[in-house]
């Protein structure tokens, strides 16, 4: 078996299996290897009675008190028994498990397993795993992966599909010469994918995924060190002067610029009027002014009589930016009409477009990827602003200078990420920082609780819609997820819907929605018809809704904080109050501490080195913070450390063999090769 084998050659898999598969992206041997787990389920030492709390899973040994109860009720036939020491109890219930009543033996020992939940202030626990002392004990410590699923598909199938494709042991030729595997204390391939997923022990599991984090970013350096060499010192062929109407703008606009804008502002006027094309990222935090810088570089380029492209991940959010551009331009009456190109475009009006675009009848086009389809002919194109999730390859640049010159190229980032990480990171762009936000800007108040404040939250929620404002509510999960104790999107929305007044529209969005079917529930937020919106952390890019005031995140204990930050800055946007609930499903101390950062500092920088600090190298799963970013596994934050080392790893590799065409370095190539088509676009090595 292949990687590139069709995940239909692996046994047991029919087509109506494969069409759930392809849901998740999985369409080949290699799609599913590296489909990792999102977490794992620990078999933990068992507890006593005295030790268990509500809303955690827990193992817990004890001998069945009494008699175990058996009653039909209908078609439900109910097992029920119950544990008891020192005053303590512990009711246990089974639904359609009649058997149980000649497994289970009053009187004698056994582990159960499963949530607790408090019902008429006892303790009980529904459907546990029923284990002897001898069984658990084998099970004791080893983790069980929990993937994400897809409604028809269950975590059993994902495990046996996962263990049948992993049955041959050798399935990727190793890739990495032995030597630098040693000096950097790698895994083998092969043995880290198997224990990413099967993991012998956690110490295990931690040696597999820092072998598959390392290459992660292996890959992204190699890839973007070999773009730098060949954008490096490129020579810009526009005549562009600085000018008196950005100046104008400038001193025209409602609120003064801060000290970091201006500073930005004049970097990128400087790379624009230089001598050598512009690689810039400006990285500003969410709320620090980023789109004016935009529109100012826009506005400099159609001012020396050249065009400009704004390329933006959503079409909501691309609507949102043409109308604000639209909206300066005319207030400082300035006469450029720019136009505005996405997917759900008709055929006629892409042809109007294109007409004006290819005329130079209009100097700026804001859009989605659509802007850089071959179709689109630009007559004098010297600009391209994207945002991060638009990383702007090599041969995108390249699909453009066919069409004229090579453009200047300004990428805008909220991921506050700390400077050390950003040089690594984005090696191909100088690095410029808003590091101050506007003073206009109202504080956003948050708050850290636990879900016994649910009922507050949702009578503040409403209270706030009375008031004609609109509230998002972020859960970790699209839908329920064997194995996951969080809260999902679909069934989150239905419980709204019962809650809340009917006149209060609840609506659900999330990343496996078609595109129209997501621009159409945005574009209703955006526009108030939606009272609601339920999302994961899609909407961090999203929209910009100045009239919403509330962000409720639910399970916000599974997300890392830098991304909480970012999901924060969703509200905040306009002249009203603005609240953040960060709602905690676990009710540890240190998970209450780290989330309490958030309540001290609105400084997405200061927050990020925090959390790095507060969390330990075990701590991986569930927790994510470069969502955004290229990566399926590693984050930028947590495994820091391995970011430095492939940096350095990385370097040395290009130094002794700039090109890859070593035949140590063969097998390398080829996998960078088809990392770089799927990601980065890099052209042939």
């Amino acid at each position: 078996m292949r990687e590139a084998d069709a995940i239909r050659s692996i046994k047991g898999i029919g087509e109506k299996t494969e069409k759930l598969f392809a849901k998740l992206g999985i369409r080949s041997v290699g799609d599913l290897l590296r489909y990792y787990p999102r977490d794992y389920e620990e078999y933990a030492q068992p507890v006593s009675l005295a030790e268990l709390k509500p809303g955690k899973k827990a193992a817990v040994a004890g001998r069945i008190a009494g008699k175990v109860g058996v009653r039909s009720t209908g078609r439900l036939t109910v097992v029920t028994a119950a544990l008891k020491e020192e005053g303590q109890s512990l009711s246990l219930t089974w639904y359609n498990m009649p058997f149980l009543r000649n497994t289970i033996a009053s009187g004698s020992c056994y582990i159960f397993r499963g949530m607790v939940t408090e019902k008429k202030g006892r303790l009980t626990m529904e459907h546990p795993e029923v284990f002897t002392p001898e069984k658990y004990g084998e099970m004791l410590h080893t983790l069980n992966p929990i993937y994400g699923l897809t409604k028809g598909l269950t975590n059993k199938l994902v495990v046996k599909t996962m263990h049948q494709a992993l049955e041959e042991k050798e399935i990727v030729q190793e890739y990495l010469p032995e030597d630098f595997r040693s000096h950097y204390h790698l895994a083998e391939y092969n043995f880290a994918i198997s224990e990413i997923h099967f993991p012998r022990d956690k110490k295990n599991m931690l040696l597999g995924r820092r072998r598959l984090v390392f290459d992660e970013f292996l890959f992204f350096i190699l890839a973007v060190r070999m773009m730098k060499e060949k954008t490096q010192d490129a020579v810009s062929h526009f005549n562009i002067k600085p000018v008196w109407e950005t100046e104008n703008v400038i001193e025209n606009l409602p609120y003064p610029l801060t000290n970091a804008q201006r500073r930005v502002w004049g970097e990128i006027e400087r790379d624009m009027t230089g001598h050598s094309l512009m690689s810039r990222l400006v990285q500003g935090d969410v709320g620090s002014g980023k789109t004016i810088i935009a529109f100012l570089s826009m506005i400099l380029a159609a001012v020396n009589g050249y065009q400009s492209a704004l390329m933006v991940p959503t079409e909501v959010l691309a609507a949102q930016h043409f109308e604000a551009l639209k909206k300066l331009l005319e207030e400082q009456g300035l006469a450029y009409e720019p136009v505005l190109l996405t997917g759900s475009c008709t055929a006629k009006e892409k042809r109007l477009i294109y007409e004006k675009i290819s005329s130079g009848q209009t100097r700026m086009v804001v859009g989605t990827h659509a802007l850089i389809q071959e179709k689109v002919q630009y007559e004098n194109l010297a600009l391209v602003v994207t945002d991060e999730q638009h990383r702007f390859g090599v041969s995108q640049r390249d699909d453009l200078s066919k069409k004229g010159e090579k453009p200047h190229v300004l990428v805008m980032s909220a991921t506050p990420i700390p400077r050390t990480l950003a040089i690594i990171l984005y090696g191909d762009l100088d690095i410029s920082v808003i590091d101050e936000l506007p003073a206009r800007r109202l504080p956003i108040k948050n708050c850290v609780v636990d879900i016994s404040y649910r009922p507050k939250a949702y009578a503040f929620m409403e209270r706030e819609i009375q008031a004609g404002r609109q509230v998002y509510v972020i859960c970790p999960m699209v839908e329920e997820s064997e194995g996951l104790e969080a809260e999902n999107v679909l069934d989150y929305t239905q419980r709204l819907r019962d809650i809340m007044p009917p006149q209060i529209r609840v609506e659900p969005l999330h990343g496996r929605m078609k595109p129209a079917e997501k621009n159409k529930i945005m574009s209703a937020f955006a526009s108030n018809e939606i009272q609601i919106l339920v999302s994961t952390t899609v909407v961090e890019v999203g929209v910009n809704v100045p009239n919403a005031t509330v962000m409720m995140v639910e399970n916000a204990e599974r997300f890392g904080l830098a991304q909480l930050h970012q999901l924060r800055g969703r509200v905040g946007r306009g002249e009203h109050q603005s609240y953040c609930i960060f709602m905690q499903g676990q009710d540890a101390r240190e998970t209450k501490e780290r989330l309490e950062i958030l309540v001290k500092s609105n400084d997405g920088f200061e927050i990020a080195g925090e959390d790095l600090r507060l969390r330990g190298p075990g701590d991986l799963f569930g927790i994510r913070q470069s969502g955004d970013m290229e990566f399926a596994l590693a984050d930028i934050y947590q495994d820091a450390q391995v970011l430095k080392e492939a940096s350095e790893a990385g370097g040395a590799i290009l130094k002794l063999d700039p090109d890859l065409s070593l035949e140590q370095h063969r097998r390398l190539r080829e996998r960078l090769l088809d990392y770089a088509k799927e990601r980065l676009e890099l052209p042939g090595l």
